[in-house]
């Protein structure tokens, strides 16, 4: 039976009440050529059994990730996620929950929110984490706007080796903070170049490491630039395994430390849902965005858990706030707490031992078929010069059932960079994967 809420005498009252004719009215701004006045050609009824079919069909079409030789990375990863994660992750005291406003019900959420912002806080070398952003590029934006608000400067430095998407992103939000966003070129190695752009009208400055091509970076020189001139400095990470092997941000500076937190518990799911991860030195978390759990004591002396140090404009008075972020990416924030536990210190330091490994492995197959790798510092992932168009050889590969990572133009096609292939490896990709590619390339190189 079909849902009918308002009666045509309903509509009638509505319309009278805003001053419109008929429905019609309502979509006067539309331009004609934009309107169609018939139905589109689309079935007009199934049966279940019909759509599942033909839904089937639709999804057979689409290659899943694990089917073969997968290279892609540029900053969504494919990590093995324990069963455990899923099965935890669909509990539903967790799979339905939402805002913990309340704490006396909700000790649960606020205990796995307080688990995770520890985690990120250790794991980023810094002294206090909020309980998740949306994702890493909008959490790069916030940085940048929360620099602003400690520095009350406008300037923004962003280096040639951040994400574009997260260049673009923090572009368009910091704009209508009224921001100026100096975005440097696109370099395979320049995250440095930063420093000399730096003056006194600096907020900060953003940089990546391992950056967008792949390349690690020692930034403590950076850092110590950005505070002579007064700024701060903000570090993107978008592969958060890399933090099992790297030095943290923290230890090389950062004030401010961002990053993508999908590798970790969040499998590939067509670009998200994902989890941004976001940690402050303690001087600055009044003014850091999002929601904070914090640990307390009841009035029976047990331990509890509460949302603290954010003010109520921060969920129902936008304009008030120091973000407009009023909710955190909680169900892929647990899958994060739920393989971060598995893996232990111990186990995260293996995990990202062996995604190194791997990226050694392929740079050496790249490299045995003729081609140049730019990539001089990497964790896993590298950037590899082509004969001609990336995107080309990318489809030309397709044929021979390797999906060989991601060309550079795809995510700044303005950038001059049509040559570059960025490759990723990671725990999944094995010996036989890189064989694999390898092959391909050799065969389409001519070798």
């Amino acid at each position: 039976m079909r849902y009918l809420p308002l009666t045509t005498d309903d509509r009638t009252e509505m319309l009278g009440v805003i001053g419109a004719a008929d429905i019609d009215a309502l979509f006067v701004d539309v331009p004609a050529a934009a309107r169609k006045s018939e139905l589109f050609d689309l079935p007009r009824h199934a049966g279940e059994l019909e759509v599942e079919r033909e839904l089937a069909a639709l999804s057979a079409m689409s290659r899943p990730a694990g089917a073969g030789p997968f290279f892609c990375g540029a900053g969504a990863y494919k990590h093995h996620v324990p069963a455990t994660v899923d099965h935890v992750i669909q509990r539903s005291e967790f799979l339905t929950s939402y805002t913990p406003y309340q704490p006396e019900i909700a000790q649960g959420t606020l205990q796995v929110l307080f688990e995770f912002q520890t985690q990120v806080a250790a794991l980023t070398g810094l002294d206090v984490a909020n309980a998740s952003m949306y994702d890493g590029s909008t959490a790069c934006a916030e940085a940048v706007m929360m620099a602003k608000r400690v520095t009350r400067r406008e300037k923004a430095i962003l280096s040639g080796g951040l994400h574009p998407h997260y260049a673009a992103t923090t572009q368009t939000i910091a704009h209508a903070e009224g921001m100026d966003i100096v975005r440097q070129a696109a370099a395979v190695d320049a995250e440095a170049a930063v420093i000399a752009a730096i003056d006194a009208t600096t907020a900060c400055v953003v940089v990546q490491t391992p950056n967008v091509f792949g390349v690690v970076t020692d930034v403590t020189k950076i850092a110590e630039a950005a505070h002579a001139a007064g700024a701060l400095l903000i570090v993107v990470t978008t592969e958060a395994v890399s933090f099992g092997l790297l030095r943290s941000p923290g230890e090389m500076g950062a004030d401010i430390a961002v990053a993508e937190g999908q590798s970790i518990g969040n499998a590939l799911n067509y670009g998200g849902p994902y989890i941004g991860l976001f940690a402050v030195r303690e001087k600055l978390v009044r003014q850091m965005p999002g929601r904070v759990c914090g640990e307390t004591v009841d009035a029976d002396g047990r331990r509890g858990f509460v949302l603290t140090l954010s003010t109520r404009e921060q969920h129902i008075r936008r304009d008030k706030a120091t973000s407009n972020i009023c909710t955190n990416s909680g169900l892929c924030a647990l899958a994060f707490t739920i393989h971060m536990s598995l893996l232990g210190g111990t186990g995260l330091r293996q995990l990202a031992t062996i995604n190194h490994s791997r990226a050694r492995e392929l740079k050496a197959a790249v490299e045995a078929v003729g081609l140049e790798v730019l990539t001089p510092r990497f964790f896993n992932e590298i950037a590899v010069r082509t004969p001609g168009p990336a995107a080309a050889l990318v489809e030309d590969l397709l044929a021979d059932g390797v999906i060989a990572g991601v060309p550079y133009s795809r995510l700044d096609p303005h950038a001059g960079l049509d040559d570059v292939l960025l490759l990723a490896a990671t725990e999944t990709t094995t010996s036989e994967d890189i064989a694999a590619l390898r092959g391909a390339l050799a065969r389409r190189l001519g070798q």
